[in-house]
């Protein structure tokens, strides 16, 4: 892997000592400030999850009546010996290679908080935790965990559950509405997985779903018009008021520049993948990849003990973003620009172990 060379992200944080000389002048509104950051704290590291030293909790699940019955996935996964060994190894070693990358690359850690935990949804039923990401079959994957969890009545096949549908909030809980102990219990215990995908191949893919086509009409008023605002010279009328033509080249401008972090976060669609699942304080047990995906899916349906019970969909479409066409998107970018965008979504390449793409022109 060539390793880049843009800062990387850290986040410090930051504390206050008080001398002896302050104590003798506070007052008792300060000393009720003081308690309650200090429960605030306690409160926040009950939840404090490391991957360091991730001891799973290796116990069967149970049914609603509290009888124990089958095996868990995370026992199917460390000490199953029912998974093809070949494969058991090519997650091991991109645990490995993850939980490596963390201690590299990530200087200082801080605490798990719920809002970190509102991409992670829970299936109860199969002990599993998913931590969707958009452009990663995210949808398909969504619907599986309908089909697990009896979200959608009786349908047993993924697609026949409406695209639109697998998208509705409330449809799967999400790990960040469960109390603390919940939490805790369930990020011990269950299969925490995640699917991630080349960095720059979902950006495209995610341009080209919000950006070209018609029926998104939402995000080219939402985003679209404000790119066009700030980062096209003397543009048209009808653009302003649309955002229904925006290049790659001005999206690209959008997301690199500083001001529109300082604004509002990203959108999902395009927020790095370890800013939407922490991957560094999470410790996932399947680090899935777009580019075997089937096989990956195969993978945790059978941890899960669910191959009879649910199929992943099958990919037929033809007009997928693939690495030739996502490098056709790059031509028209400069080098200065493609470096600024390599340096933005670095954590990502590095984490999941994608090299720089070979298309990159900048040295």
């Amino acid at each position: 892997m060539r390793p880049g060379r843009g800062s990387h992200e850290t986040r410090r944080g930051s504390s206050g000592a008080v001398g002896p000389g302050q104590r003798l002048r506070m007052r008792k509104p300060r000393a009720s400030r003081a308690v309650f950051v200090l429960s605030l704290g306690c409160f926040i590291m009950v939840i404090f999850y490391c991957n360091i030293s991730p001891k799973p909790a290796l116990e069967p699940l149970e049914h609603s009546s509290g009888q124990k019955s089958r095996r868990s996935p995370l026992q199917m996964l460390y000490d199953g010996e029912q998974v093809e060994s070949a494969v058991q190894a090519i997650h091991q070693g991109r645990r490995e290679l993850l939980e490596e990358a963390c201690r590299t690359y990530t200087r200082k850690r801080r605490v798990l908080i719920p809002d970190d935990l509102k991409h992670v949804m829970v299936d109860d039923q199969h002990g599993l935790l998913y931590c969707y990401v958009p452009k990663v079959a995210c949808t398909n994957w969504k619907r599986v965990l309908m089909v697990l969890t009896g979200v959608n009545g009786s349908h047993k096949d993924p697609l026949s559950i409406p695209a639109h549908e697998a998208h509705v909030a409330g449809n799967l809980r999400t790990l960040s509405e469960y109390s603390i102990s919940q939490i805790n219990q369930r990020l011990r215990s269950y299969l925490k997985f995640v699917f991630v995908r080349e960095p720059f191949e979902r950006l495209v893919s995610a341009y080209r779903n919000k950006f070209t086509r018609n029926y998104n009409t939402a995000f080219h008023k939402r985003y679209g018009t404000k790119i066009v605002q700030r980062h096209r010279q003397n543009p048209k009328p009808e653009a302003l008021e649309n955002g229904d033509d925006v290049s790659f080249e001005e999206f690209v401008y959008y997301l690199v520049d500083p001001a529109t972090q300082r604004e509002e976060p990203f959108n999902e669609h395009w927020e790095r993948v370890h800013s939407l699942c922490h991957p560094c304080l999470i410790h996932y047990d399947v680090v899935g990849k777009y580019e075997t995906l089937e096989q990956d899916s195969r993978y945790v349906l059978r941890l899960a003990q669910v191959e009879d019970l649910v199929s992943f969909p099958t990919s037929s479409k033809t007009t997928r973003t693939t690495g030739d066409m996502t490098a056709q998107f790059f031509n028209n970018v400069s080098p200065f620009y493609q470096k600024k965008l390599y340096n933005l979504y670095r954590m990502d390449f590095l984490l999941f172990n994608y090299s720089m793409p070979e298309y990159l022109k900048f040295s």
